[in-house]
């Protein structure tokens, strides 16, 4: 599909072509039964066959065990579960480690249940690193990370050590872009529109020992993870379109290789990114500078001038390259290269940096 721009969008963002394609045709007609995916039952066979693979390849992906783990499909965002995560789990504290907005939001809604402890933060320079001296409590409910900062470019490439405390991450804009013992955490949550599917459902990956053992009961029925869990996530309608993509996307990446291709073509594509920016960075300046904090997913930086930046993402779009410009919070270049990126998009930027490098140093 030459005709498709290089589409660096932060989220809602690219989906792989052949997930895409197929999805157009189950709009129309799904499995031949007349009716489109949008159109059929959710108590039906075909659709329980869909959510029930779409949790067990997940799981397969992650290297989990569905004995130990439940695979939860719920609407809300993420933003929802910044909420449900304090609502199930503290009963008395919980550490928040503070790395970007989302992170900052998260613990913001978190003290509405209990006390939150600002295990750290990176507030101080602009959230443009990961702190690593925590200040834990150990006596936690849990730990809450965000493991990737779509807005600032940082990620975490090495998880941190909480000891016996519960760890929960939000990993919205990294979910299954490397490989991970996924086992050390016992909650996971991701929006599905940045690395996954498209917007409208949010995916929980959560240990059924914990949920059995520390969520809480007395909730509102809709807000209780036990609830989806032990329904299979069908106790009200799911939503089914996002919920069929992301299963699709889920066999595209077993289908290439899992986590750990995809690792290698991620780490791939942004050094084609970072390689262009650290060969000049007199003129692009990088936000993140220690590359250890780096992420693969969204490289963010600055040019010497706004007018620049202006030109730059003007001149980008000629060429179709579509959602480099920074988020609002913050300004610059954001170049979005999750999964489905093709690292001919990562080539095509690198090299439209260093001709504009040469056109306007």
């Amino acid at each position: 599909m030459s005709t498709r721009a290089h589409n660096f969008n932060a989220g809602p963002s690219i989906l792989p072509v052949s997930v895409v394609e197929q999805t157009a045709k189950a709009i129309l007609d799904f499995n031949n039964s007349g009716m489109g995916i949008m159109e059929i039952s959710h108590r039906s066979k075909d659709f329980e066959k869909v959510i029930q693979e779409a949790q067990a390849d997940l799981l397969t992906l992650m290297g989990l065990s569905d004995k130990d783990y439940s695979v939860v499909f719920v609407g809300g965002g993420a933003s929802l579960q910044f909420s449900m995560v304090p609502m199930n789990f503290l009963r008395k504290k919980a550490d928040y480690v503070v790395t970007g907005e989302w992170a900052t939001k998260a613990a913001k809604e978190a003290k509405l249940f209990g006390e939150v402890k600002e295990a750290a933060s990176s507030k101080d320079k602009n959230f443009n690193y990961i702190p690593q001296n925590l200040a834990l409590s150990g006596d936690a409910d849990y730990v809450h990370i965000t493991t990737n900062n779509t807005l600032y470019g940082t990620r975490w490439n090495q998880m941190p050590n909480v000891g016996n405390v519960p760890l929960v991450a939000d990993m919205s804009s990294d979910f299954l872009s490397r490989e991970l013992d996924y086992s050390k955490f016992k909650l996971i949550y991701a929006g599905a529109q940045k690395n996954v599917g498209p917007a409208g459902v949010t995916v929980v990956v959560l240990h059924k020992g914990w949920a059995a053992e520390c969520a809480k009961d007395n909730l509102p029925t809709m807000l209780k993870y036990k609830t989806h869990m032990d329904n299979g996530s069908m106790f009200n309608t799911p939503p089914a379109l996002p919920v069929y993509v992301s299963g699709l996307t889920f066999k595209w990446l077993l289908k290439n290789g899992g986590l750990k291709a995809i690792e290698q073509t991620n780490n791939q594509k942004a050094a084609m990114v970072y390689g262009a920016i650290d060969a000049h960075p007199e003129f692009y300046k990088a936000t993140v500078t220690s590359k250890t904090d780096r992420s693969t997913m969204n490289v963010t930086w600055r040019l010497p001038s706004e007018a620049l930046e202006e030109k730059f993402l003007n001149e980008a779009k000629a060429r179709k390259m579509i959602g480099l410009k920074g988020h609002r919070a913050v300004g610059g270049i954001r170049a979005s290269i999750y999964n489905a990126c093709p690292v001919e998009s990562c080539q095509a930027l690198a090299q439209f940096m260093e001709e504009f490098y040469k056109a306007n140093k």
